[in-house]
């Protein structure tokens, strides 16, 4: 079979497109054929050797994948030949392996989709899990007309965030860094979206909040976005801190909040990887968004294809910042 491979970790060059044996299912799993495979920021970590949570070298990357499960191993009662199932790798021992275009995995890790979920869907749901667990450690808040604000709002985790949001009440407010993306952000669902290269953070939020600040924050970008969303905050509001694309801030966080104690704001830093001692909550997370999103309550956003060959444009993009939506790989 065909599959991406890092074999020395570095830019998009360093993806390969290699052929490996076809994988066959033992006792008790199950191989899934691939349709659609997602593409985000962990295989970047990947390619670049520096997820926390590494695989061994050569690693295939990819966090995600959706198809059919077409071989059987002895024991599996679970599935059946043809059945359609969304495999993330937040179930498997070792993260990565959805880069190819076949996977075997144990049976107990797919989750059943829906056929009213299209393959190329199906693989932003773990955005939409991630979305929920952050609401989830977020809290609520108890004020009237809370807002939250979403950084890089036209991504796929930001498009999730905003959607879950307002079924929670809060009006959005999102940041991106040009018009256009921008725009994408506001067609996609965003109440408000302040352009950072033509804006004033701080006078937008003050003006859409009346002055009163935001009750939430969710940042991905790091640096001085962080800082930036502390001076966002409305008094006993949360940032919460779920990546670092920019680096660590150049400012002393606990300084920051210290700046502000008469506010009693908070910082919290979170990953999806807080559940891998609790698949049960994770796995339920998965669940309530497959029926969000088969229901039609939450939409998926607009994916950008390319071919399993091509996945070294795919982390060009990544790398340049220049998604919005989804990218999606076909075998």
């Amino acid at each position: 079979m065909k599959a991406i491979q890092v074999q020395v970790p570095g830019g998009p060059d360093s993806l390969l497109l290699v052929d490996l044996p076809d994988p066959l299912p033992g006792p008790g799993q199950v191989r899934v054929k691939a349709h659609a495979i997602g593409v985000g920021r962990p295989d970047v970590l990947i390619r670049q050797g520096t997820y926390k949570w590494m695989p061994p070298l050569p690693a295939v990357p990819g966090a995600e994948l959706a198809g059919v499960v077409d071989a059987i191993g002895e024991g599996v009662t679970q599935w059946q030949l043809g059945d359609r199932v969304l495999v993330s790798a937040r179930e498997l021992a070792q993260r990565g392996g959805c880069y190819a275009e076949a996977i075997v995995v144990p049976q107990d890790a797919p989750y059943p989709l829906h056929p009213t979920v299209a393959f190329e869907d199906a693989v932003s749901l773990p955005n939409l899990q991630l979305a929920l667990a952050l609401m989830r450690v977020a809290g609520t808040s108890h004020r009237p007309q809370p807002h939250v604000l979403i950084t890089g709002a036209s991504g796929g985790v930001a498009g999730m965030l905003c959607q879950v949001a307002k079924h929670r009440g809060f009006a959005t407010i999102g940041t991106s860094r040009t018009a256009d993306k921008s725009q994408y952000a506001r067609d996609h669902g965003f109440d408000h979206v302040v352009c950072t290269e033509q804006d004033d953070l701080k006078t937008q939020i003050q003006t859409l909040t009346q002055g009163r600040g935001v009750d939430l924050v969710f940042d991905h970008l790091g640096g001085q976005s962080l800082i930036d969303g502390l001076h966002s905050l409305a008094s006993l509001g949360t940032v919460v801190s779920y990546n670092i694309v920019q680096g660590m801030p150049t400012e002393d966080v606990f300084q920051v909040l210290r700046k502000f104690l008469g506010k009693s704001l908070a910082v919290r830093c979170f990953s999806m990887h807080t559940f891998d001692e609790d698949p049960l909550a994770r796995r339920a997370l998965m669940q309530e968004a497959i029926e969000l999103m088969a229901q039609g309550l939450v939409r998926p956003p607009e994916h950008q294809i390319f071919k399993l060959s091509e996945v070294r444009q795919t982390h060009v993009l990544l790398d340049q910042g220049r998604v919005s939506g989804k990218l999606v790989m076909q075998p």
